[in-house]
């Protein structure tokens, strides 16, 4: 473990770790394994060409994540915000390419984040927080061929991230609960679901426009192809 983290000692925060230059290559390389696989799994030479068009616009819509993931219109002071839609570009990768590609694109991302901006306190809670809750906004998958699939896909994507943030918050960070005069389970349920809720809110208003809508649809047909 002490070649990939290392632990740094906080008498006011308490202790955390930190990823040594080991740990940031051994991520980076994890987070592009886990990408091309997402896009060539099936190995098959006729797929070769839709695989490249995979990579490209789940790396494209990944990017696009990461640069509005810093755009912070709330930023809360024990971690989280609310931003310009970034969850939106990785529910995307579902809304074009299914449950498998969503999952799997959304699990680099989560690692993406990781290696960007760490903060690590246990292996549970990276899990928990990294893993686990970016890569449940693969869930988008599930609704990529149903009717209004991007808003149901959406929505299945940002309560699958509150369900494991609501998680971390409870076991992790349940401590700062009473602080504020509430249990654990409270404190998470209304401090996680305030940035998220309002992230989502304003992305469900967007991407009810017709104009945003239609101009969505032609982009999901470039990217798989139609």
């Amino acid at each position: 473990m002490s070649f990939f983290v290392k632990e740094v000692l906080n008498e006011e925060s308490g202790n955390y770790f930190e990823l040594t230059g080991m740990g940031y290559g051994a991520l980076v390389a994890i987070m592009i394994g886990i990408l091309l696989a997402a896009c060539f799994v099936s190995g098959r030479k006729e797929e070769e060409k839709s695989g490249v068009r995979q990579l490209i616009f789940s790396s494209m819509a990944m990017a696009l994540a990461m640069v509005t993931s810093m755009i912070k219109i709330v930023d809360l002071p024990m971690g989280g915000s609310a931003t310009l839609f970034s969850m939106l570009f990785i529910c995307l990768i579902g809304y074009w390419y299914g449950l498998k590609g969503g999952m799997m694109a959304a699990i680099a991302y989560g690692i993406l984040q990781l290696v960007v901006d760490p903060y690590i306190i246990s292996i549970p809670q990276i899990f928990t927080d990294y893993i686990f809750g970016f890569g449940a906004l693969g869930f988008s998958g599930i609704f990529s061929k149903k009717k209004y699939g991007l808003i149901k896909g959406y929505i299945a994507g940002i309560l699958g991230r509150y369900f494991f943030t609501f998680l971390s918050g409870m076991i992790f960070f349940g401590s700062y609960a009473s602080g504020y005069h509430m249990s654990a389970p409270v404190y998470s349920l209304i401090y996680n679901g305030s940035y998220i809720g309002l992230e989502a809110l304003l992305t469900l208003m967007i991407v009810s426009l017709p104009p945003v809508k239609k101009g969505l649809e032609r982009v999901k047909g470039m990217a798989i192809g139609e």
